[in-house]
């Protein structure tokens, strides 16, 4: 498909398309650009075929597709790097969890004979680094691309790199993308933090180790709290207008359960719980998850 693909930072993410990408022989030279040395030693250990590199340089010229996948404060830097040595051969692509952001980046700073084309593949865990990463990962699973009409040739070409990954792809607008996220992805994962934040002022002041304690809706948030720190901020930052007015309803829908628990309003509380529960069968309907209690937990 490819003869040369570059993945640039190869964490859990970026070796399980690395992964994925052996597995479906998507091209015949595949090369790592990652700056952390525990993480080199592991990329090393998955197949011999894997090509690491030291400097983003005159190679680029030589590749035919790039991903980044990199915290997206790292993006300014290597945008450098590809005005530099890239040619307009090269596709490059990245898996941001916010799109808005990155499009005005590349507006500003790539240059304008350069190909960038957004993607989001939506699949992880809170895991970090190469050894978590899962040729399997992508399977059934969305990705999202966002559209281009004057890059058509080259979104479709993208598009097959992603579904040969095993993803489903569909494509969005970046403002759509980041409007819809806000509530699906970082609007859950900021009330993880913040769950967890809880707990731990719970503790403090009342001098008591709750944790040990943790029942199943805490031993889960906190695995969502688990994520990577340096992810988080860079999504919670890039796309702080859509959280900011998330949040604000989510507020206002915590304040209107309080009102209800403290009047004790049984027929609206019961029917509020009741449509959550709905969602919960919608997502198991849609594939989106397994139907197994407790997650699929054996213990």
């Amino acid at each position: 498909m490819f003869k040369s693909i570059l993945i640039i930072g190869c964490g859990m993410i970026g070796s399980s398309i690395l992964r994925g990408a052996i597995s479906q022989k998507i091209s015949k030279k595949i090369y790592v650009f990652e700056k952390n040395k525990k993480y080199r030693n592991q990329i090393k250990k998955i197949n011999k075929k894997i090509i690491l590199i030291k400097k983003l340089d005159k190679l680029l010229e030589s590749i035919d597709l790039i991903i980044v996948s990199t915290p997206m404060s790292e993006y300014k830097k290597i945008i450098v790097k590809f005005n530099n040595f890239l040619t307009n051969k090269t596709l490059i692509t990245d898996v941001g969890s916010t799109r808005n952001n990155v499009a005005k980046l590349i507006k500003r700073n790539l240059s304008k004979k350069l190909n960038w084309i957004l993607s989001h593949p939506i699949s992880g865990s809170e895991a970090s680094g190469p050894k978590y990463g899962n040729k399997n990962l992508f399977k059934n699973k969305w990705c999202i691309l966002i559209k281009n009409k004057n890059k058509k040739i080259l979104v479709n070409k993208l598009s097959r790199f992603w579904k040969k990954l095993g993803s489903k792809v569909v494509f969005m607008n970046e403002r759509e993308h980041d409007e819809i996220f806000s509530v699906t992805s970082h609007l859950p994962h900021l009330v993880a933090y913040n769950l967890i934040k809880t707990a731990q002022d719970f503790q403090k002041m009342n001098k008591k180790n709750i944790i040990k304690y943790s029942a199943g809706g805490l031993r889960d948030f906190s695995r969502i709290a688990a994520s990577n720190e340096i992810m988080w901020r860079d999504v919670f930052f890039n796309n702080s207008r859509n959280m900011s007015k998330i949040i604000d309803l989510f507020i206002k829908n915590l304040n209107q359960f309080k009102i209800d628990i403290n009047k004790q309003r049984n027929s609206l509380l019961l029917g509020k719980l009741k449509k959550s529960k709905k969602v919960r069968q919608q997502i198991l309907l849609l594939k989106q998850d397994v139907s197994k209690p407790d997650f699929g937990r054996e213990n």
